[in-house]
This record gives structure tokens, C-alpha cells and sequence, in this order.
């Protein structure tokens, strides 16, 4: 299971939208398995990410990346915005035969091609199947393509409201906005690029 399977938009946004998760399983594999997460993290890093983070330590956006790396302990992610370099690093990873576990979050078509231009056979699929319950008083679509980019719902609603009005008034770029949001998503899920694009998009 993993908790980037929630995040909402069209098929055009997301797909400028992948993340790797690379872990081991307690008692099966993880023995030894922090320099393995942190091989996953160089060669993510070779790839230039968009962002990359430790589920325990955080992110490229309150961290360096060196940090990051060399805290990786537990659960280490890499967020891409296109097929092609997801392609790439699945390569790399095949090559590097860590042993650990990968997923991909994505549009499942571009997973699939990703998977079998990289030369892997796809293990499993999983789908979100969407948000159930009083479903009037979540925040607007708009809000929940930034939000729902933190699996762990740390980047709140209001924050990007915020944000949004410092936007319309000069005060700050969609960029700088957006590297602000990446930073409340500890374990490093969030793409801060596409957030970029999304923010500019609603305050026009």
C-alpha cells in the first residue's frame, strides 16, 4: 500500500506526476538496508528529481539532498515529472539489483510503458478508490490537486489559500509558493513543480 495513491487531477497534470518509493520489508529484508535506500536516492539523484525524501528525516526542500541521503533508514521517495526519465531510473534500479521494494505512482498506461521499456514485469496494481463520506465539506478540486500530493495530508488547505492571495498580490512566485508546500511534506512526495503550474493556473 502506499499513501501517493490519492492524488487528483486531469490526465494532462498528472501525467507531470510520478513517484518511486523504495522499501524493505521489517523482519523480511531490512537487514542491512539503509545503504540500499541510500544507492535508491544517488541514483534518483543522478535523474534530477523534483524532489526527494526520507519517510523519517524529510525532504530536499528542508534538507540538502546530501542529508537526505545519508539519513535514508526506513522509507526513501523520488518524485519525477515525465515517463522518460521514470524510464531511466527503473533501468538504473534493475541494474542495481538493490533487492528492495519499488512502487510507481502514476497514470497506470505511462507505469506500465515506464515498466516495460525498463525491461520489468509489473508485480501489482493498486487503485485509489477515491474519497468516501461527507464529501461537501472537503475543500474545492482545485485545493485537493495540491493537497492530496502529501499522502499524509501535512500540506493543509488553508496554507495554500494563503499562498494563493500572496500570489495575487505580488508578494511571492508559484515557485516560491510551491517550494513552501514541498516543505510541509515530510517524507518528500510532493512535486513542487507540478504545484507550480497548478497555483499559477487558479490564481489566473
Amino acid at each position: 500500500m502506499t499513501h501517493t495513491l490519492h492524488r487528483r487531477g486531469t490526465a494532462e497534470s498528472l501525467s507531470e506526476d510520478y513517484v518511486l518509493l523504495c522499501m524493505a520489508e521489517p523482519g523480511i529484508n531490512d537487514d542491512g538496508s539503509a545503504p540500499k535506500l541510500q544507492e535508491f536516492l544517488r541514483i534518483a539523484m543522478r535523474h534530477n528529481p523534483k524532489n526527494i525524501g526520507e519517510m523519517t528525516f524529510g525532504n530536499m526542500y528542508n534538507h540538502k539532498p546530501e542529508e537526505v541521503i545519508d539519513n535514508a533508514q526506513k522509507i526513501a521517495h523520488a518524485v519525477f515529472d515525465n515517463a522518460e526519465v521514470v524510464t531511466q531510473v527503473l533501468k538504473e534500479l534493475k541494474d542495481a539489483n538493490l533487492g528492495l521494494s519499488v512502487v510507481v505512482s502514476g497514470i497506470l498506461d505511462s507505469v506500465n510503458e515506464c515498466c516495460q521499456k525498463a525491461g520489468l514485469k509489473r508485480h501489482t496494481v493498486e487503485f485509489s478508490l477515491g474519497i468516501w463520506g461527507k464529501t461537501e465539506r472537503l475543500p474545492s478540486n482545485d485545493i485537493l490537486q495540491v493537497t492530496t500530493m502529501c499522502g499524509h495530508g501535512l500540506v493543509p488547505s488553508n496554507l495554500v489559500k494563503s499562498l494563493m492571495e500572496d500570489i495575487q498580490k505580488g508578494i511571492r512566485s508559484p515557485e516560491d509558493a510551491a517550494k513552501e508546500l514541498a516543505a510541509q511534506c515530510c517524507c518528500g512526495v510532493f512535486n513542487p513543480t507540478r504545484a507550480t503550474k497548478l497555483l499559477a493556473a487558479m490564481v489566473s
